[in-house]
């Protein structure tokens, strides 16, 4: 009779430390080190620039962001903004960034390619490169996202946005996020 408790105390501490186990794995799944992003332009939640918009010269902002963990193969960045009428309008596609390079200079935004090796996408104007914020009307938010992942996409210039998260599906490590405003007037 003192066998049966302490069996089913061993299996129930072995179940109990089973689902421990799950939800500490499940926990690990749902979280991804952030990486701290920065402009030489503006600061977190601060207006934008008139030079980095279609009012000025539209020249990218310089973005800086902090290394992603090991594993990290390239880094991506997309800008958009969330507020324009017709829904999400992207800017900036930029992929396949070496790992050792944690920043784009300003104005680093123009034509096919970088010069470190990194492809522009095509953005919502239907240009590669950088397409700076122009909102019909009102203040608008525009979101920086950078993203280290495990992979290259391999993918020459010319991805939108929808088609480089789709090749990013499991494979981003870390990501990170600055958001400008702007409004024109």
């Amino acid at each position: 009779m003192k066998r049966i408790p302490v069996v089913g105390t061993a299996l129930l501490v072995f179940f109990v430390m089973c689902a421990v186990l799950l939800a500490d794995d499940k926990k690990k799944e749902g979280t991804r080190m952030q990486l701290t992003v920065t402009s030489s332009a503006f600061e977190e939640g601060a207006m934008i620039p008139q030079g980095c918009t279609c009012d000025g010269r539209d020249t990218s902002p310089g973005l800086s962001w902090s290394r992603g963990p090991d594993g990290t193969k390239s880094y991506a960045v997309i800008a958009d903004d969330p507020d324009a009428p017709v829904g999400t309008w992207v800017h900036w596609v930029v992929y396949d960034i070496p790992p050792d390079v944690t920043s784009l200079a300003e104005g680093e935004g123009n034509g096919k390619k970088l010069d470190c090796g990194a492809s522009h996408g095509v953005n919502d104007f239907r240009r590669h490169g950088y397409g700076g914020p122009c909102p019909p009307g009102g203040t608008h938010r525009y979101f920086f996202k950078v993203y280290a992942v495990d992979t290259i996409t391999g993918r020459g210039p010319g991805m939108s946005k929808k088609d480089l998260l789709k090749l990013l599906e499991g494979h981003v490590l870390a990501e990170g996020a600055l958001m400008g405003r702007y409004a024109r007037h």
